[in-house]
C-alpha cells in the first residue's frame, strides 16, 4: 500500500482479509481472476483522500472471454434444481454474515457512506438471500382451464440467461445482490460491471462469493465481475447475447442504455434518479417529521436514489418546521464515516462536489432563499476535500434546479396553503416518480395519498421517510425513473421468461375458437 492515513491504516487488515491487494485484477469469472489488460482504475477514498489500491479493468478481450465463462456456466446452471440452487445462495448469506463487520467498513471507506449504513449495506445482501433460498422453491405459474375437451394449459417459467448487472457507487454491494441472488436462483448467469469509482467492493465479493462457489462445485461462470469505465458498460448494453441487462444510475445513463437495448429487442430493468419529497401536513406529528427528513435529507451524504429532496410543508406549520430543522441541522457531525459519533460523511469525489457548489449558486441564482449555508469543508479530518455542509434552501417549484436531482445533502423547503391534492400536484411535479412519503395522522389524507389519485411514485409512505426500503417489497419508480422492479415482492419475474403450455391427452384435435379445419 501506498502511505497510509490513520483512517486508512485501521482498513489495511480488512483489505486483506477480503481478499484486496494493492494490485488487482478486475476481471474474473470464477476463483482465479483474469489477467485483465484494460484500463487502470485507481480507487480513492473520499474519507481521507488515500489511494487504496489499484484495479486493472478489461479489455474488449477480457469482456469476451468473461462472457463465454458466462455463457457457457448457463447451460449448467440451468440444469441445477432451483432448490439446490437456493441452497447455494444460503451459504453465500451465511458467508455474507460472517464477513459483514468488513464488508460494512469497505463500503464506508471506499464510497464514503457511514459505518452503520455500511452494516446496514451488507445486511440487505443478507436479507435478499434469505428472500432467495424461500423463493427458489416458489419460482410458481398458473394452471389455466382449456376450452377444449382432454387439454390442459398451464404457464412456467425458464430462466434468461446471462444477466448483465450495472452499479452505481452509491450502493456498492446492495443494489448488485439484489439483482444477483434472484437471478441466481432463477437459474441465470450475471456479468456484473460495477461503478468505476467503487471497484474494490465487487472483488471483495466476488471472492466471498467464489469461496462458496468451489465448496459446492458451481461451474465457473455463474458469478463473473468485469471492472471497467463506460465503453464495458456499453459492451454490455450492445450486446445481443445477454438477453437482459440490469442498470442503476443516472437518468442520463438510463436513456442511453435504455436506448441501446431497445434497439435489439433486448430487455432492460432500470432503476434511475430520484427527486423524491415529503409532505408534512398541518396535522403531523412535527417530531416524528423531523426525524424523517432528517435522515432522508443528510444520510448517505444525500447520495442516495431515494434521498429526500423537497419538504412540502402546510403553511400553518412551515415555521415552526423550519425552525426544528435549522436547529437540528446546527447539530450534525461532519467527518470521518468510520467514527460512528459522525453523522454526515463525505461526497464521493470532486466532480460531486463541484456538483453541489453548482446547484446552490442556482438557488440563489433562481431566486431561492439559503436558510443554512453550505459550503466544502477542509482542514484537519477534511483533507480529502469531499467534505460538505448539508444545506436548507427557500425555494418555489418552478424553479429549474427544484426538478432536478443532486446528488448531495441539499434540501429544498416549499410552502403549500391549500389541501393534500395542492401537496401530491407539487410532488408530482417533476420528472423522477422514485419515492414519496406523507406525515401526517389525517387517515383521509393518507388514504388520498395513496390513491390512484395521490403519489405517482412507485414507492408511497405514510409516517416514515422517503429512504430506507426493505428488501420485501419491490423497489423501482415509474417516469423517468425507468419503471423496473428489484428486489422483493414478485420481481424475480424480471430475470426469466415465460411460456405457456397447452397438452392434449385426448384422441382428438380440436382447434381453439371452435374452428373446423376437414380435410
Amino acid at each position: 500500500m501506498n502511505t497510509l492515513s490513520s483512517t486508512s491504516s485501521r482498513i489495511a487488515d480488512v483489505l486483506d482479509r477480503l481478499g484486496i491487494s494493492e494490485q488487482n485484477s478486475g476481471v474474473s469469472t470464477g476463483a482465479t481472476p483474469i489477467q485483465a489488460s484494460g484500463e487502470e482504475l485507481i480507487s480513492y477514498s473520499p474519507v481521507d483522500g488515500s489511494e487504496i489500491a489499484r484495479v486493472r479493468g478489461a479489455s474488449e478481450e477480457d469482456y469476451e472471454h468473461a462472457l463465454g465463462k458466462a455463457r457457457e456456466a448457463f447451460l449448467q446452471w440451468r440444469t441445477w434444481p432451483a432448490p439446490k440452487r437456493g441452497e447455494v445462495v444460503r451459504q453465500i448469506g451465511e458467508a455474507l454474515r460472517a464477513h459483514k463487520a468488513d464488508l460494512g467498513k469497505l463500503v464506508s471507506y471506499e464510497m464514503g457512506k457511514s459505518y452503520q449504513e455500511g452494516l446496514g449495506e451488507v445486511q440487505e445482501m443478507i436479507d435478499i438471500c434469505d428472500f432467495a433460498v424461500g423463493l427458489s422453491r416458489q419460482l410458481h405459474g398458473l394452471t389455466m382451464h382449456s376450452e377444449r375437451p382432454e387439454h390442459r394449459m398451464y404457464e412456467q417459467w425458464h430462466p434468461y440467461g446471462v444477466v448483465g448487472i450495472i452499479t452505481a457507487f452509491n450502493f456498492p454491494v446492495a443494489v448488485w445482490s439484489w439483482n444477483s441472488m434472484l437471478a441466481w436462483v432463477c437459474g441465470d448467469t450475471c456479468l456484473w460491471k460495477p461503478s468505476e469509482k467503487t471497484p474494490l467492493c465487487s472483488i471483495a465479493c466476488q471472492h466471498i462469493v467464489q469461496q462458496v462457489f468451489q465448496r459446492n462445485d458451481v461451474p465457473e461462470g455463474v458469478s463473473t465481475i468485469v471492472n471497467g469505465g463506460r465503453s464495458v458498460g456499453e459492451w454490455i448494453a450492445n450486446d445481443g447475447r445477454i438477453p437482459l441487462v440490469s442498470a442503476t444510475g443516472s437518468i442520463r445513463m438510463g436513456k442511453s442504455v435504455g436506448a441501446a437495448v431497445g434497439a435489439r429487442l433486448g430487455r432492460s430493468l432500470l432503476e434511475l434518479g430520484g427527486n423524491n419529497a415529503i409532505i408534512i401536513s398541518d396535522k403531523a406529528d412535527l417530531d416524528m417529521a423531523l426525524r424523517a427528513a432528517l435522515f432522508g435529507a443528510v444520510g448517505t451524504a444525500g447520495q442516495r436514489c431515494t434521498s429526500t429532496r423537497r419538504l412540502i410543508i402546510h403553511d400553518s406549520v412551515y415555521d415552526a418546521f423550519k425552525e426544528k430543522l435549522v436547529k437540528a441541522y446546527s447539530q450534525l457531525r461532519i467527518g470521518d464515516p468510520l467514527n460512528e459519533d459522525n453523522h454526515v460523511g463525505p461526497l464521493i469525489d470532486h466532480d460531486a462536489v463541484a456538483a453541489y457548489e453548482r446547484a446552490l449558486k442556482a438557488v440563489i441564482d433562481q431566486g431561492g432563499t439559503l436558510l443554512v449555508e453550505g459550503g466544502v469543508l477542509s482542514g484537519s479530518g477534511h483533507e480529502s476535500g469531499c467534505y460538505v455542509k448539508p444545506a436548507i434552501a427557500e425555494v418555489m417549484p418552478e424553479m429549474p434546479i427544484v426538478q432536478e436531482e443532486t446528488f448531495a445533502p441539499i434540501l429544498y423547503l416549499l410552502r403549500y396553503r391549500g389541501d393534500i391534492q395542492q401537496a401530491v400536484a407539487i410532488q408530482n411535479g417533476v420528472v423522477q416518480g422514485l419515492s414519496s412519503a406523507i406525515m401526517t395522522t389525517d387517515l383521509r389524507e393518507a388514504e388520498l395519498f395513496l390513491a390512484c389519485t395521490g403519489s405517482d411514485c412507485g414507492i408511497a409512505n405514510v409516517n416514515i421517510g422517503t429512504s430506507g426500503a426493505e428488501i420485501g417489497g419491490a423497489f423501482g419508480g415509474e417516469k423517468e425513473t425507468g419503471g423496473g422492479r428489484e428486489s422483493g415482492s414478485d420481481a424475480w419475474k424480471a430475470y426469466m421468461r415465460r411460456q405457456t403450455n397447452t397438452i392434449n391427452y385426448g384422441t382428438e384435435l380440436p382447434l381453439a375458437q371452435g374452428i373446423r379445419f376437414d380435410v
